[in-house]
């Protein structure tokens, strides 16, 4: 007898669900059977997802605060298990930090998950998930580390608290280390390469993270009702090594 779908009859919500991680995560909850729901900025490409995974999709920026909660209020259904996935980290050394641009990913990885909380209150059914995606603290300074890493406590600690919070709803937080997806290979440019070869070399999974990776353990997290409040690293390794 074959395994049945873990997330059958259920229905996801993935907020930047039209590459990477999000996309990832997308698949895989369609392949456990569940309704996926998938935003994004860019049109072509979330056309193109919803078409691939049979999906309800709407295009438009998550940031835009006040279009986000008129697309909650427009959806028809009750939801079981939202994702919502951030840009990668912001690295800027003091001398070119920027605040227009901080603005900008603060808004992008602090404001958006507790807007998408206080949406999420009334359209999640209990006992259903609600993840963040972030990226791990390594615990070493480093030249233009000092935003992300105030960024990386407070989503931790507002995890926590919102699981409390919205219970029993459950909360949780996704921190990864260097996933090899398309923003990776945007944000390096030529040095993707030397970066996916050093990691390979160094982690102790030896390989690099890929964007299933991280979809898998999603998808256990919006299965495991046991987990909330938790930030789980995943990083093959890579605090071990401090790279």
């Amino acid at each position: 007898m074959g395994r049945q779908p873990q997330l059958a009859g259920q229905t996801v919500l993935v907020i930047g669900g039209s590459s990477g991680i999000g996309l990832e995560t997308a698949r895989r909850a369609h392949g456990e059977g569940a309704s996926v729901i998938i935003t994004a900025r860019d049109p072509e490409r979330v056309h193109r997802a919803g078409l691939e995974l049979a999906a309800c999709i709407a295009a438009f920026d998550a940031t835009d605060f006040d279009r986000l909660g008129r697309f909650f209020a427009e959806v028809p259904t009750q939801i079981d298990h939202v994702l919502v996935t951030v840009p990668g980290p912001y690295r800027v050394p003091g001398a070119e930090f920027n605040v227009n641009d901080a603005r900008r990913v603060l808004d992008a990885q602090l404001v958006l998950p507790l807007r998408v909380a206080r949406e999420a209150a009334a359209k999640v059914r209990p006992g259903g998930t609600l993840l963040f995606t972030g990226c791990i603290d390594g615990g070493s300074v480093e030249a233009g580390s000092a935003f992300v890493s105030a960024l990386t406590a407070a989503l931790s600690a507002m995890t926590k608290s919102l699981a409390y919070e919205l219970a029993p709803i459950r909360v949780n937080l996704i921190a990864a280390g260097f996933v090899d997806t398309p923003l990776a290979a945007e944000i390096l440019g030529d040095r993707i390469d030397a970066r996916r070869e050093e990691l390979r070399t160094t982690l102790p999974i030896r390989r690099v993270l890929g964007a299933g990776d991280i979809a898998t353990l999603a998808v256990h997290l919006m299965t495991n009702t046991a987990v909330t409040g938790a930030t789980i690293d995943i990083d093959g390794g890579q605090q071990l090594i401090g790279g």
